[in-house]
């Protein structure tokens, strides 16, 4: 099979944590790409079509235990062009959202795996509409959860005015005061260099944000070709139209994976409260002083959140983003243990019937 280029497995991403993992008689692939019911996987031997097993599917108790794109796995090499997958090794970080649909009743929404493996996020935003600090914050709760390290990329600014554009900085820069910004244009090119610059060798970068933020768009600058459809501009809108349908890895020149992902509508939270107490520490800190230590920081009595709104100290816009993450990781979590509750009233349900059975036979 021929190869894009000569490269060993460290240059995909593969280090000690995976070497430790390994399992014993099968050769290790990444996983570059999903398709339906198939996976291209990449390795030192070239590219892979490559398959699940049967009794990966069967012991598969959701869409988190199926591979995917980031993911090392075991594989069978058939020849030509073809593998199977025998297992996936143990992730070192996770990105994934919650989804479902909210007008449903009693819809508690499942988990979808973003990307795996990721060691820096680009969370883009487009300057001239789909700016939003609290969207940000929302990825960002995600990111920090499995230790991810996000950065900001502030797209499009050729689209607004330099007052526009220095009045978003500093909102950015106040309430994400350590994390990196890059400000970007396809268009002029302003901030690809130190976008270059930033993505190191062998280290896995993917880019995440609503459709149209131009995600696509500052890949295929980075490859260096149109390697990624995007949209015609739309004469109406000024915008392009997205057209990125599936998650798909490209390995740079320079050495750097990155991964393009779909435009995501809402970033629903699933369990993230390691990510949460990191990214609003303060507030935290504060809630240990509140008067009942379960409080919920929505209106009780000797709450010192609440008193630190009122004074000015914490942003309104900020609180009540920290309440709507907060209840929504709460309410996953809780629904999380209902689950696996339900688990366990089946299985001694079934042991109580199988007891039973014995009792006749």
């Amino acid at each position: 099979m021929e190869k894009e280029f000569d490269f060993k497995l460290e240059d995909l991403g593969y280090d000690q944590f995976f070497q430790s993992e390994r399992l014993e008689g099968f050769s290790v692939a990444r996983v570059a790409s999903e398709h339906r019911g198939s996976y291209e996987v990449v390795n030192q031997n070239g590219r892979f079509l490559a398959k699940i097993t049967g009794k990966q599917m069967f012991d598969a108790s959701s869409r988190e235990d199926y591979p995917a794109v980031g993911d090392w796995v075991a594989i069978t090499e058939l020849g030509e062009g073809q593998a199977v997958i025998n297992g996936i090794l143990p992730r070192k970080t996770v990105i994934k959202r919650k989804y479902g649909d909210k007008n449903r009743a009693g819809d508690k929404g499942d988990v979808q795996v973003i990307g795996t493996n990721i060691d820096v996020a680009f969370v883009v935003e487009s300057a001239d509409s789909d700016y939003s600090l609290n969207r940000f914050e929302r990825y960002f709760a995600i990111l920090k959860d499995q230790g991810i390290r996000p950065v900001i990329i502030l797209n499009k600014i050729d689209l607004v005015s330099e007052e526009q554009f220095e009045t978003m900085i500093s909102e950015i820069k106040k309430r994400f005061d350590d994390t990196d910004v890059i400000s970007t244009s396809t268009f002029n090119e302003a901030g690809l260099d130190q976008l270059r610059t930033y993505i190191e060798k062998r280290k896995t970068y993917c880019f995440l944000g609503s459709s149209g933020v131009g995600k696509s768009s500052l890949i295929n600058k980075l490859i260096g070709e149109d390697a990624i459809k995007t949209g015609e501009i739309s004469g109406y809108s000024g915008k392009g139209r997205h057209t990125t349908t599936s998650r798909e890895m490209y390995f740079l020149k320079s050495g750097g994976i990155v991964i393009d992902n779909p435009g995501i509508r809402e970033v629903g939270v699933a369990d993230v409260s390691s990510g949460i107490e990191d990214l609003f520490e303060d507030i935290v800190e504060l809630g240990k002083g509140c008067k009942y230590n379960d409080c919920t920081h929505v209106g009780e009595p000797g709450c010192m959140v609440l008193e630190a709104v009122k004074e000015g100290k914490i942003e309104e816009e900020r609180y009540n983003n920290y309440i709507n993450i907060k209840k929504e990781s709460d309410y996953y979590e809780m629904s999380d243990l209902e689950k696996r509750e339900k688990d366990r009233d089946f299985g001694k349900f079934i042991k109580r019937a199988k007891d039973d059975l014995k009792k006749y036979e």
